[in-house]
């Protein structure tokens, strides 16, 4: 770069369950980088979602929900989301405005008292209450931590995120720019593709099915005709949820495959032959070998 005032740097998106970090990330970078969903503790890796101005480049980093975990798959996520606060020049710690303050946000401003990173206290879904109470929980949380700057905002509707968006660039450090200027995340696209079958998943399935399952990209090839045949497998727990996955006569997974192709499509820009299939590992979440295969490296944390 050959700006000197050019900045960059790294921002943490933290946050108790189902808060909006996903959607907010999304938002941000403009298309679908992180899978949302309505059932807490979805995100499981580091999401990378990188925004490029003429003035800045920001990388946000989308974490796992903070809570407390059940098992090995929740020690690994739990390790993501706070080795991350060690990172990173900026901390956006998300809050919905719904919910108000709770042991999850106590559990979070404990782990914030350790770091000397600049948080902001990003208040969300401001368009579901009155502004006089979102005066009064700003202060109930201000009184709990020193808060650079607090910003309420709706990812979802796009409310004050070009505000928020100039206070993260004013905190930056003068730097380079680490990614090409159209590049969007850090992931592969094999990543990305399996996230978005999960979120199908996610959006069809029963309540005992979501932190069951699992995507493994078998192949992705391109085909003569300028389309691209992808296989992935959904792995699941136990036999029941084998079952309820494939649906009745194979509705439910056929319905799986003809959302998650749409998006897998956008992503791509080119048409997608998407073969699903559905397998019992059971209890994996507690298996480190098969937390592994799934990309949760132990060691990357």
């Amino acid at each position: 770069m050959t700006n000197e005032s050019f900045k960059s740097g790294f921002v943490s998106i933290i946050g108790r369950p189902n808060v909006g970090k996903s959607t907010f990330l999304n938002r941000v970078i403009g298309q679908k980088i992180a899978i949302m969903s309505d059932k807490p503790q979805t995100t499981r890796n580091k999401v990378q979602g990188v925004l490029t101005t003429g003035t800045s480049q920001t990388i946000f980093i989308d974490t796992p929900g903070i809570h407390k975990p059940k098992h090995k798959l929740g020690d690994f996520m739990m390790k993501v989301a706070q080795n991350t606060l060690k990172e990173v020049d900026l901390i956006l710690f998300m809050i919905n405005a719904e919910e108000g303050y709770g042991k999850g946000d106590e559990f979070i401003i404990e782990k914030l008292q350790h770091t000397s990173t600049p948080v902001f206290l990003i208040v969300n879904k401001i368009d579901q209450i009155h502004p006089d109470k979102l005066l009064l929980l700003i202060d109930e949380y201000r009184v709990r931590y020193p808060f650079k700057e607090v910003v309420p905002i709706s990812a979802l509707e796009g409310n004050n995120i070009g505000t928020l968006l100039t206070q993260v660039e004013a905190y930056l450090p003068e730097g380079p720019q680490f990614y090409p200027s159209d590049q969007v995340t850090d992931h592969p696209e094999r990543f990305i593709i399996s996230e978005l079958i999960r979120e199908k998943v996610l959006h069809l399935t029963r309540e005992e099915i979501p932190h069951s399952i699992a995507v493994s990209i078998e192949s992705i090839k391109a085909r003569e005709n300028g389309s691209v045949h992808v296989a992935a497998t959904i792995v699941v727990e136990r036999d029941s949820q084998k079952g309820i996955v494939i649906g009745k006569q194979g509705s439910l997974l056929k319905e799986v495959g003809k959302r998650a192709r749409t998006d897998i499509e956008a992503l791509l820009g080119s048409r997608v032959y998407l073969e699903l299939w559905v397998k019992v590992q059971k209890d994996w979440r507690n298996k480190m070998s098969q937390l592994r295969d799934f990309g949760f490296k132990e060691d990357e944390y």
